[in-house]
């Protein structure tokens, strides 16, 4: 009896992740993203933090007030080609109904992305970071916790301000993770890099310079409570921009001119279209 019930929610499960993972239509990223240019611009340990476009992103996207509902780390050349010959998987995701796989970039080519590195990070502890994450891949996502799928089907949970970070940390156990943050900073967690830390001041001797100066001690919190925006809030994360890191320069674009038009070969009470620019302000 447990193993059909296990089965019948097993099956449900599955049914409800590709319910949730469902794409919505009329998508388009600002600027596309060029593999072949972020392949050269991340570096092992590097967060890849995307736009998605499906049913579920669009309930993160909510209770973060953000637009980023996906993160993986880029694990450089660590995984081995592919015997078919495919693109050479270079990031580790965390996918709702997949659970912990490798993917290669160019899947993100058509959304929006993000790099944020940590500053400083030692080569040991960015081969920690990267061989946490790999030691992981094949872990299952648990489909019979079914009841930690079924508040993504509300795109705006009523819920305050204040729970909606608690709302997507709730989960069963150490396999359910929704939410794929949370294993990278469960990776970040373990050489003790902060992200967003609880910072609280301890009193302290009042200086001749300064009445209000104090020590301040960071409480890492819990893994599970981190969102993909986290690492773009962070004042310990840089945000690294492909273009940028090669040599941009703004006189060497080229501006679609705009044609000139003669107003006295219009007929008599038509005003000219503006330009487009001028269409989308306000």
């Amino acid at each position: 009896m447990t193993q059909t019930t296990d089965t019948m929610l097993d099956r449900l499960g599955r049914w409800l992740a590709s319910r949730l993972q469902v794409e919505s239509s009329g998508y388009e990223p600002y600027t596309p993203s060029d593999p072949d240019t972020l392949r050269r611009t991340l570096e092992p340990g590097d967060i890849l933090l995307i736009e998605g476009n499906q049913r579920i992103s669009a309930v993160i996207k909510y209770l973060t007030q953000s637009t980023w509902s996906h993160s993986a780390l880029y694990v450089g050349d660590a995984l081995p080609e592919p015997a078919d010959g495919s693109e050479r998987p270079r990031l580790v995701e965390v996918n709702l109904g997949e659970g912990c796989v490798a993917v290669p970039l160019s899947k993100y080519r058509t959304y929006n992305t993000r790099i944020c590195r940590a500053n400083g990070l030692s080569p040991d502890d960015r081969a920690h970071v990267v061989r946490f994450m790999l030691e992981r891949l094949g872990l299952k996502y648990d489909l019979k916790n079914i009841f930690d799928m079924l508040r993504y089907f509300m795109p705006r949970p009523p819920v305050p301000v204040r729970w909606r970070r608690r709302m997507l940390a709730f989960g069963s156990g150490d396999p359910t993770r929704a939410i794929c943050s949370t294993m990278i900073a469960e990776a970040y967690g373990e050489i003790r890099y902060p992200i967003l830390p609880e910072i609280t001041r301890a009193p302290g001797r009042a200086s001749a310079q300064s009445n209000y100066m104090r020590r301040e001690i960071m409480h890492i919190r819990h893994h599970s409570l981190y969102t993909p925006r986290d690492f773009d809030l962070s004042p310990y994360f840089r945000i690294v921009k492909p273009t940028l890191e090669y040599g941009f320069d703004y006189k060497q674009v080229t501006w679609g001119e705009q044609k000139e038009i003669d107003v006295t070969a219009l007929p008599r009470g038509t005003l000219p279209a503006p330009p487009p620019a001028d269409r989308a302000r306000p």
